[in-house]
């Protein structure tokens, strides 16, 4: 159907809502930058942390001397977890700067990159702070446990803070693309 000026809804929405959708792209374009930043900066510290052995390596051998125990492991998997997800998170945010921000694109694939890189990014930090935890098992040993319970203890503010400041657009996220629940109300959302 069309109204008395020859639009159809579909046109007459895309007429009224063009600076809606320029702030939006603005807003997905800055976020995306910020958040590649931060994953970049993940990627490059944790790609130089698996080419420098905690606690050295064995000058007859050449081998990692804390090869053999569970910190060691804790600390190789938590890095190349962090390495591969915070890699993933940077091609998702690019990946949402290249995008042609279409209409039609704001429906269900700008967030749906936004939520993945947000999930990604969220790993990474996650992973890095496990790897830097089970770095300082390996060069502080049990002879300083209180010290090191301490310090892992903080490394966890870290990734609370980061879930805590992304849980409301997150969960805006997930409410508007993929439920009509009662629980999330349009007037406690971010989005709308």
């Amino acid at each position: 159907m069309k109204n008395a000026d020859g639009k159809t809804p579909h046109d007459l929405f895309a007429t009224e809502h063009k600076k809606l959708a320029r702030d939006g792209e603005k807003w997905m374009k800055e976020t995306a930058s910020s958040c590649m930043v931060v994953a970049t900066l993940i990627t490059t510290m944790m790609f130089a942390a698996a080419f420098t052995v905690p606690g050295g390596n064995d000058q007859d051998t050449g081998m990692p001397l804390h090869l053999h125990t569970k910190s060691f492991l804790i600390f190789v998997i938590s890095d190349a977890l962090a390495l591969v997800s915070s890699a993933t998170s940077i091609l998702i945010f690019l990946s949402m700067l290249t995008s042609r921000y279409a209409e039609e694109d704001f429906l269900s694939s700008l967030p749906n990159k936004l939520l993945t890189g947000l999930l990604t990014l969220f790993i990474s930090i996650a992973t890095m702070m496990m790897a830097f935890s089970s770095t300082l098992f390996m060069t502080l040993g049990y002879s300083y446990t209180w010290t090191t319970v301490t310090i892992t203890t903080v490394a966890c503010v870290p990734v609370l803070m980061y879930a805590f400041l992304q849980f409301r657009l997150v969960a805006d996220i997930i409410s508007h693309s993929y439920t009509t629940s009662i629980f999330f109300h349009p007037r406690n959302c971010l989005l709308g």
